[in-house]
């Protein structure tokens, strides 16, 4: 059976001190790492300036080790700031560009703390969708991601935090918060969207050698206009992650492959695919380590 390769490209959470260990073990995804002149300290990988441009970074890298013992992808997918990534894997913009916008954005989402100051997410599960969306609209919280039918992220101001995460447990939920600064994917970034529009239309485009999964949509994306679009309405609208699985496995893939940053790659699609049979693709031992 001919194997249909998607990427995945995560997003902030999973950060660690060796995330970029076992890239520095291949040559040429060490220079890559070099070049983008990253952070050493871990104190700052979650600082939200840092962060976007450490995932992206760790996550080109990654493929740049393993892309020439992988088949072309068929589709690439990001979650959050893993799209920036995403369209850098799938060849349209150029590592270090990738890695600039990453920083670009993170700069722009971090602007919008002025004018709502302390922000946050946190992880709600076991209570469905709509229900979230009605406890956390009195708060003037947001569902941010959509991850499954009884789960998502919300955000929306620090100090109403622990208000939501009472309401959540009170309705036989469970609310775990997040250690992100900023209320992604919400109104509350609306004011980043416009500006990082016109960076992406000032970096270069290549073409694509495979069709980018929108975060907010769902939907294929080729091509620079709808790149652009999609990219920046994703700062300040819903993620359905969700639906964008649900996209892989009608796309017929039959193997996923996790880009970092963590201290092995997956590969598998059980993980990434609720309708796809468990197909593993056998990539190397070292790149399993």
């Amino acid at each position: 059976m001919r194997q249909r390769l998607l990427i995945l490209c995560p997003g902030q959470g999973s950060q660690d001190a060796g995330m970029f260990d076992l890239m520095r073990s291949d040559a040429r995804a060490a220079a890559m790492l070099a070049s983008f002149r990253l952070p050493e300290d871990p104190a700052l990988l979650f600082a939200n300036r840092h962060a976007q441009p450490a995932i992206v970074g760790c996550a080109l890298a990654t493929w740049e080790a393993l892309r020439d013992a992988a088949p072309a992808p068929a589709l690439v997918a990001g979650y959050s700031i893993g799209e920036l990534a995403a369209y850098g894997v799938a060849g349209a913009l150029t590592p270090t560009d990738a890695v600039q916008l990453a920083g670009t954005r993170a700069r722009l989402m971090s602007d919008c703390l002025q004018s709502h100051p302390g922000q946050t997410l946190a992880a709600v599960s076991d209570l469905l969708l709509p229900q979230v969306a009605e406890l956390v609209a009195g708060d003037l919280f947001y569902i941010a991601i959509e991850t499954g039918e009884d789960s998502c992220i919300v955000g929306g101001p620090a100090a109403g935090l622990a208000a939501i995460m009472e309401k959540v447990v009170a309705a036989g939920g469970r609310a775990t918060a997040l250690n992100v600064e900023v209320a992604s994917h919400t109104p509350y970034m609306q004011g980043a969207v416009a500006p990082f529009a016109a960076a992406l239309r000032d970096s270069g485009f290549h073409p694509q050698i495979a069709p980018v999964l929108s975060g907010i949509a769902a939907e294929k994306i080729e091509g620079k206009a709808l790149a652009i679009e999609h990219l920046s309405r994703q700062l300040a609208e819903k993620i359905v992650w969700s639906d964008c699985m649900d996209a892989c496995a009608e796309a017929a893939v039959t193997v996923a492959l996790e880009l970092g940053p963590a201290h092995r790659y997956r590969a598998c699609c059980r993980c990434a695919t609720r309708k796809s049979p468990a197909v593993r693709w056998p990539i190397s031992a070292a790149s399993m380590a």
